[in-house]
């Protein structure tokens, strides 16, 4: 199984994650949340998150 784990850091500290289980980006901070509720919103976003799932990791997964 391979899994997604995108983690927005600001300041050394972690605002907002996309994780590819879940399918949707979290709020970690509150200086996160506006963030992560924009990107929840955006379909192309969420789709280009998911893709790369597949495009990215799994590729990824079989060179290493």
């Amino acid at each position: 199984r391979v899994r997604l784990l995108h983690r927005d850091i600001y300041n050394r500290e972690e605002t907002a994650r996309f994780d590819s289980d879940v399918g949707k980006y979290a709020a970690v901070t509150e200086l996160g949340r506006p963030d992560a509720e924009y990107w929840n919103s955006q379909k192309d976003i969420l789709e280009q998150r998911r893709a790369e799932v597949d495009t990215v990791c799994r590729h990824n997964y079989r060179v290493f």
